[in-house]
């Protein structure tokens, strides 16, 4: 029997380099990232089931009544969640699921998949977080100050994570995450079916 793979969450401030290292770990034949359902339109160049699956309204809000998500929310009018089935799908295929999602679709998750593993990926310093949102190019100094200011409302949650990788090198930070979740595979509680199985020797 294959063993079952690991439900991983990666959260972390902007900045802390979720994205490249989430690339990173789905590279690896053993990982795969969750897909995530959406009531928004395709944009140009997005596919059905490899993007996003791509929901209208009253289905998704069918998802949400039948218990069928880990964690949703609702941004712009739109819809965002993990479907139940697709992840628990990857699991039984052994392979280790990749959520990115922040700290509060992380808490939802934990609640229905209680042995799903959180690291919370943070930048070596303030400073070097502040240095990666203004080497982007892409937002004005009040934009870079509100999410300096929610980066560090976000480290108020960091005790409730399982394990804190620091991000200061992308290979380093892959191989210390990898290294977190192979030691997961051998925590006893996901081993239990073991003492019936030497039992049954006898």
């Amino acid at each position: 029997m294959k063993e079952k793979g690991i439900l991983l969450i990666i959260s972390g401030p902007s900045g802390s380099g979720k994205g490249t290292v989430v690339g990173e770990l789905s590279k690896d034949v053993n990982y795969a990232l969750s897909i995530s359902a959406t009531t928004r339109k395709p944009r140009p160049n997005e596919e059905n089931g490899i993007h996003y699956f791509f929901k209208e309204k009253e289905e998704f809000k069918s998802m949400i009544e039948n218990n069928q998500l880990l964690e949703y929310a609702c941004f712009c009018d739109n819809y965002y969640g993990t479907p139940r089935d697709y992840v628990e799908g990857k699991l039984n295929e052994g392979l280790n699921v990749i959520l990115e999602i922040e700290v509060q679709g992380t808490f939802q998750v934990k609640e229905k998949y209680p042995e799903a593993v959180l690291v919370f990926l943070v930048p070596p310093n303030i400073k070097e977080l502040k240095s990666r949102l203004v080497g982007r190019g892409t937002e004005d100094v009040e934009t870079i100050n509100k999410r300096i200011k929610r980066a560090l409302e976000e480290m108020e949650f960091l005790p409730k994570y399982d394990y804190v990788v620091i991000n200061d090198e992308v290979d380093f930070a892959v191989t210390k995450i990898m290294a977190v979740v192979e030691a997961e595979k051998m925590k006893s509680f996901r081993h239990l079916s073991l003492m019936e199985t030497f039992k049954g020797e006898i």
